[in-house]
């Protein structure tokens, strides 16, 4: 009888699914905790414990109701990370509204999709961050800002929209509309006075969040996720963390994204433990202060995070001793750089994750007692009350242990579906249930998965099949090199080639013809890049993610043209 790779693993299983909504968990935990920190925003100056937290939660609350927001209405919220999008998020889960994340990185075009797809009553938006005015960007696309009042905004362009907000994060009592149509966060509050904010009847199963896929393939989907999908992701990933009241995470990741508000900030809200915001946007110095400063004991980042990190002038000016753990994710993470994290970091026990914003987001992590191989090597396994298995994606037949194929999740943490897209999601549910996750990999019979690629990126070269995270991981090990991306382009000959993009590290110089012997005795001669280019940067979503496919559309422009 063949072995197949379908497998269950309910480890931690005296530990039963939380059977309460978000607003009921946290009411839990600030009981139990009322004097803790919850967070606490540095470039703010703000710092909130438990009960000062749900004091200006019930205000929001309210503030929403106040405004006519009820259960099931789409709130969106556009803005980099600060206290009041942490409010929002509580907030309107208090209310059974639905929140939906954009991405601060949305140009106007992006973000006329984002509230067309979501169909979003309202929206809570900063002035500006940098070089992006978002008022300017608004009323761009919604001149009625400039003559409407803001209890009634009529536009044209977006006939559900009656509300937007305006907030400055660093001055929230004196923000002043910049046009009469904008709502200011004070008057929000103030219509919030005599309002009850709990008078809904909410279930676990209810939508509460509506997030984008990060894009690195193509356009993004609106993910429809419930109390009970992300509440239980954020509280088994802090079990799995070891992580309890009396830990510091540094929000290193953005809010708008699933690693952000469901790993940073409810998995620290769903145990007690408090967030700590070093800044409105990723910067490694400032990660780097809050962690020495702070005494932060948890630290979440995608790869390029943490190489920036250890790659900063000033990384060993900081006492980074108080580190312990934290979820590395978001996109492979080459050996060489787990071990760095390991031994300069200081973080013995950071932990490997993998997911997708599709469940919730995490499927798999590494345990803090699993070996060094392992926890370098694999994903892990997947979290309790799930189900995994690797099927052969041409015909979705399971595959025997130790055979690549397509990653497949089934549990409590699949989203509800697409919003307003059946189609989209009975492509990638199916009728029993399985999230058909675009990604491939191998797991063994420990249940330990590791992951091989992404099927849209598999290149076919000659019938071969080749998957660029080998290569990737064999090239991380070159001291010259700093980052990687292999992604194939076509060919006339073989229909596709392997190309490699390759930045250096600073004041390293290596040549084409060296990395190819660097490679000729540790992979096959056929996975070897026929093409290599140097490059200083690489496209990317505001997570850090390399969107190879921008990368290919690039490759390909370039090749063209030269013939």
């Amino acid at each position: 009888m063949t072995t197949t790779s379908l497998s269950y693993y309910h480890r931690g299983g005296r530990c039963p699914l939380l059977g309460t909504t978000i607003p009921e968990h946290f009411a839990d935990i600030a009981e139990r905790y009322p004097d803790n920190e919850a967070v606490v925003s540095i470039p703010q100056k703000c710092r909130l414990t438990y009960s000062q937290l749900v004091n200006k939660v019930d205000a929001l609350a309210g503030g929403l109701s106040g405004m006519g927001f009820t259960k099931g209405d789409r709130i969106g919220v556009w803005s980099t990370n600060n206290v009041e999008w942490l409010l929002l998020q509580l907030a309107t889960a208090r209310i059974g509204a639905i929140l939906v994340n954009i991405n601060p990185a949305y140009r106007p075009k992006e973000l006329a999709y984002a509230l067309e797809k979501s169909e979003v009553q309202g929206l809570f938006v900063i002035p500006a961050f940098r070089k992006s005015n978002y008022v300017d960007m608004l009323v761009e696309l919604i001149p009625e800002l400039k003559s409407n009042q803001p209890d009634r905004l009529n536009s044209n362009a977006f006939p559900l929209l009656r509300r937007i907000v305006v907030y400055e994060p660093t001055n929230p009592d004196g923000t002043q509309a910049p046009y009469p149509g904008f709502t200011t966060w004070p008057q929000v509050l103030a219509l919030g006075e005599g309002h009850c904010s709990m008078d809904v009847y909410l279930d676990i199963d209810d939508p509460i969040n509506i997030q984008y896929t990060s894009g690195t393939t193509g356009f993004p989907k609106a993910v429809l996720l419930t109390h009970h999908n992300i509440l239980n992701n954020a509280y088994f990933s802090a079990k799995a963390m070891c992580f309890d009241s009396t830990d510091r995470l540094v929000a290193a990741v953005p809010f708008y994204h699933c690693f952000g508000m469901v790993l940073v900030n409810l998995l620290c809200l769903s145990v007690g433990a408090c967030i700590v915001i070093p800044s409105e946007h990723f910067d490694a110095l400032e990660v780097l202060q809050a962690i020495a400063n702070e005494r932060c004991t948890g630290l979440h980042g995608v790869p390029t995070m943490f190489i920036a990190e250890l790659e900063h002038p000033k990384f060993h000016e900081f006492d980074l001793s108080s580190l312990r753990t934290g979820i590395m994710a978001g996109a492979p993470c080459p050996p060489a750089l787990m071990q760095r994290v390991i031994e300069d970091m200081h973080c013995q026990d950071i932990l490997i994750g993998y997911g997708q914003t599709e469940a919730s987001p995490l499927t798999h992590i590494t345990a803090r007692d699993d070996s060094v191989e392992r926890r370098i090597n694999t994903v892990g396994r997947n979290l309790p009350h799930q189900e995994v298995k690797i099927v052969d994606p041409k015909n979705r037949q399971a595959v025997p242990l130790g055979q690549p194929g397509e990653i497949c999740f089934r549990g409590y943490h699949i989203m509800q579906g697409y919003y307003g897209d059946t189609e989209a999601t009975h492509k990638t549910i199916d009728e029993h249930g399985w999230l058909y996750s675009g990604d491939l990999g191998v797991m063994d019979a420990d249940g330990y998965v590791q992951i091989t690629g992404r099927l849209k990126e598999m290149i076919i070269r000659g019938g071969e099949n080749i998957y660029p995270r080998e290569i990737e991981d064999v090239l991380f090990t070159h001291p010259d090199i700093a980052e990687a991306a292999v992604f194939g382009v076509p060919d006339t000959l073989y229909g596709e080639e392997v190309m490699a993009w390759i930045q250096l590290r600073d004041d390293a110089s290596i040549t084409e013809t060296e990395i190819r012997k660097f490679l000729k005795d540790k992979i096959a001669h056929f996975k070897i890049p026929k093409h290599i280019w140097f490059v200083t940067e690489f496209p990317m979503t505001v997570t850090g993610k390399l969107q190879k496919f921008r990368m290919q559309e690039i490759a390909r422009q370039k090749m063209e043209k030269s013939g």
